[in-house]
């Protein structure tokens, strides 16, 4: 092969232009949010608080990363979604794995573009709580999967309960809550714990926690949603939001159990479950 052909060199040129932006610690952590939120876009704002990161640091950095083509920007009503480029890091990657590594196969081991099963999905919800929303998902998908998923669902931070409103709500709609309980993460992360074959997170603060890869390569995948804890009013108006958090999470679920596994292999998956997370944040944008 010409190392020096044209092809070549503009993707020596283009890697070094990513290498050389995310040499730099700050930017490089900008870049792994917009990864951890991928597809979708990132306010600023949010980013500067899961990274406690200044306003006018962050500023520089998804300059950067725009400029160097690995981040996207764009403006919704008034306000500017800061994304990852997936394609610039397919490319990266592939430069990575093919170009520098040749393609081993120790590099890649398997390229699991085979047709997924039809059944016995373990998945797990992860929010920061584990008191509403993603007991919601837990017992959605347990109750409208009918046998086929073994639901799932943690939380980043320890010593929550579960919220007396998520109990109502799975109540009056026909859930068993009997049994569920919340859950530190870390009790899924031990030797033993089953093998999941997809990992969701149904909040913005689980999705930019620094949580480990998770061993056996799940599809994951970002189903955000505004914590219904935090509503405020009276019992009334906090139960509705509750409830619309469920009907939100219901539509999701209900979508997702429907895909046809069987045909799809992991790339096809993939782009079916993000795109059920970008139905999840419509009208929550602005």
């Amino acid at each position: 092969m010409d190392n020096h052909s044209p092809q070549s060199a503009t993707s020596l040129a283009s890697a070094t232009r990513a290498f050389t932006t995310l040499g730099h610690p700050g930017r490089l952590s900008v870049f792994r949010l917009l990864m951890r939120f991928a597809p979708h876009g990132v306010r600023p704002t949010e980013m500067a608080g899961a990274l406690a990161m200044k306003q006018n640091t962050l500023s520089h950095h998804l300059s950067d990363l725009v400029a160097t083509g690995l981040a996207r920007v764009e403006r919704q009503g008034r306000s500017l979604y800061y994304s990852a480029d997936l394609h610039a890091a397919e490319m990266l990657v592939a430069y990575l794995a093919l170009d520098v590594g040749r393609g081993r196969p120790d590099l890649l081991p398997s390229p699991q573009d085979a047709p997924m099963q039809d059944t016995g999905f373990n998945v797990l919800f992860l929010c920061s709580g584990n008191s509403a929303r993603s007991i919601f998902a837990e017992a959605l998908l347990r109750d409208l999967g009918k046998g086929r998923f073994t639901a799932f669902s943690a939380g980043t931070r320890p010593g929550t309960a579960l919220n007396p409103f998520a109990l109502d709500v799975l109540g009056r709609n026909g859930h068993a809550v009997q049994g569920l309980r919340s859950k530190h993460v870390t009790e899924f992360q031990q030797p033993g714990s089953p093998a999941m074959d997809f990992v969701f997170t149904v909040c913005d603060t689980a999705a930019a926690e620094e949580c480990p890869p998770w061993p056996g390569q799940p599809i994951t995948g970002h189903w955000g949603l505004p914590d219904p804890v935090k509503a405020t009013g009276t019992d009334a108006e906090k139960g509705l939001v509750f409830a619309q958090t469920y009907a939100a999470l219901r539509r999701r679920i209900a979508a997702f159990v429907e895909l046809p596994f069987a045909d799809l292999n992991r790339l096809s998956l993939q782009a079916r479950v993000d795109a059920i997370g970008a139905d999840t944040q419509t009208g929550q944008k602005g």
